[in-house]
Parts: C-alpha cells; structure tokens; sequence
C-alpha cells in the first residue's frame, strides 16, 4: 500500500483503489493531493498490471471538497490550471471506477465527472457549491456537467449551488448505478469488463472522449480509424473465432 497526500491507494489482482482519506475533513482534496493524484493516474496507466482503476472516499463519504483555504495561497496561474490534474482519469487509458457515497462536492464531483463509470450508495449528494464563496467550479466541472446533463439543468445545479440526491443524478444519467452494495456492485462492473478486450476498452473510451465535442464526420473518421486498427490484433481474431467455435474468448490485450 503506497500512502500519499490525503489518500492511499492499494492493489488488489489487476485493481488498483485509490481512496480519498483525510479523517475530521471530509476527505478534502488539496492542492498538492491533485498533483499527486495526477502522477497516481499515470502510474497506473503505465502498469500493464493494472486493468481498472477504482476511486472512491473513506469513512462514508466521497469528498467535500478542496482545501478552500489553500487557494488563497496559490497563484492565479496555478489555479487556473487545475483542470490538467483533475482531468487524469478521463486520460487514463484503463477503465476508471468513481465509487461514490455521501458528499460529492467540488473537486470531488469533477473528479467523479472525469471518470467512466459512477456507482452510488442511495445517500449519495453531489453538488458544485463555489458560487456560494464567491467562486465557480474551476478544474472542469462546469464543461463536463453541461455536456453530460445540458446547459440549463448545469446552470440550475451551479448557479445556485443545489444538491442532487441519488435518484435524480441516475434520472440524469450522472450515475451509472444506484447500489445498496457499492464493494460488490464495483467487484461486479470489473468481472464484467474482464470478459471485454483490454484493447477494445482503451480503444472505445479513447474515441469517444476525443470525438465526443467535434462535428460528426470527424467523429466518423476517428472511429474507422481505430476500428481499423483493432482490426489488426489478436484481440479481434480471437473475438471472432472464439464467437465462431461458440467458446469464451482469451484476450491477451495485444
């Protein structure tokens, strides 16, 4: 177990937790814990090891937030540019889990936003309360939130700094799942992805966040492109011939 700035993160197979820990504080994300969060993430990526990546909070909650004190520290250029660490789970090549209960404020929903799957406990509340302290999401919460939900229900959610509870963020489709079990609703997600090519995942979440933004045709060619080039492995021959012979496919992730 490797112990960092606010949180820890463990290996357990091929998952690797990262779990947001800061005892009396509601888990708080600092400035430094958001740079090393980054390196984590990179790490992670790197280590052929690791197949998914989990995130989630101690002691019954997520997040509540940043180090709000911090930022009167931090230079303007600094702060501005916080969106590049928060941003690491959406680079990631792998499969990035949120694991979400109690408080998911501030940086901790954007951090939650910038992942690819987000289970939930029913007492999850997720909310962007900046505009309260005179400030606005600043590490991608605002771009994200739109695009996910639209630009109205956005602004109703940041402008007035409201709370959503667990039925209406899976209404809206922030979270994937709603669970009274989130340890085995995360373990279940992961055996069920086991059964795709880690190929064939990185492919797809790759292609859909780079052409998610553009006009269609470009997103037409981005995909062909990578379809082409799964083409080419063993992942999509044995996916086919394991499809042919009626037998479950052994992926090699090459």
């Amino acid at each position: 177990m490797t112990e960092r700035e606010g949180f820890r993160v463990a290996r357990e197979g091929d998952v690797a937790t990262i779990t947001l820990d800061v005892p009396d504080k509601f888990n708080r994300v600092s400035i430094l814990a958001r740079d090393q969060l980054r390196t984590t993430f990179e790490e992670l990526d790197a280590d052929d090891g690791i197949r998914f990546v989990v995130l989630t909070g101690a002691g019954g909650a997520f997040t509540a937030g940043g180090d709000i004190a911090g930022f009167l520290d931090a230079s303007p250029w600094a702060v501005s540019k916080l969106a590049e660490n928060v941003a690491a789970p959406e680079r990631c090549s792998k499969p990035v889990i949120a694991a979400l209960e109690g408080y998911v404020f501030g940086v901790g929903f954007e951090l939650a936003l910038a992942c690819d799957f987000r289970l939930a406990t029913s007492d999850v509340q997720l909310a962007f309360p900046e505009a309260t302290i005179g400030m606005i999401p600043g590490s991608g919460g605002t771009q994200r939130l739109a695009r996910l939900i639209g630009l109205g229900r956005a602004k109703d959610v940041i402008l007035r700094g409201r709370r959503m509870n667990a039925d209406e963020a899976l209404a809206l489709g922030l979270v994937t799942e709603v669970a009274a079990d989130l340890g085995a609703a995360v373990t279940s997600l992961c055996d069920e992805l086991r059964r795709v090519s880690p190929l064939a995942l990185a492919m797809a979440k790759r292609v859909l966040n780079v052409a998610y933004d553009g006009p269609l045709p470009l997103g037409l060619e981005v995909e062909g492109l990578a379809y082409g080039l799964l083409r080419q492995t063993h992942d999509f021959r044995e996916g086919v011939e394991a499809f042919v012979e009626k037998r479950p496919p052994v992926f090699r992730g090459e």
